[in-house]
């Protein structure tokens, strides 16, 4: 099994359930986006360039997507934190997927790669 892989089914439930379905949500969003294991993260690309990775915050547990060039873009469901370069969206596990906020959040993205 690939490193990417590993990262998917090595999570606990319910965060398995959501990370896949977050990257089924991502894929489909553009055909253009690759998924690919990039500095031991699921990245995916677009125009070989970062857009989006998913992780897990080690302690709430709960998983994220980050949005490459994120600090660009404003949006009240955006964290930046002490982050330089993405931001993020805290995704609960146990709650439906805001799919149309990451539509969203991506339209706002997908912009800044033109």
């Amino acid at each position: 099994m690939k490193a990417i892989d590993n990262f998917y089914f090595e999570q606990e439930e319910p965060v398995k359930s959501c990370l896949l379905a977050l990257k089924d949500i991502i894929l489909k969003y553009n055909s253009e986006f690759e998924p690919r294991w990039y500095y031991r993260l699921p990245c995916f690309m677009y125009k070989n360039q970062i857009f989006c990775y998913l992780w897990v915050n080690k302690k709430t547990q709960l998983p994220y997507i980050a949005i490459g060039k994120g600090i660009k873009i404003n949006h009240p469901d955006l964290i930046q934190g002490k982050r330089t370069f993405t931001k993020l969206m805290i995704i609960d596990p146990i709650k439906d997927i805001p799919v149309q906020k990451i539509h969203k959040i991506f339209d706002l993205a997908i912009d800044l790669y033109q």
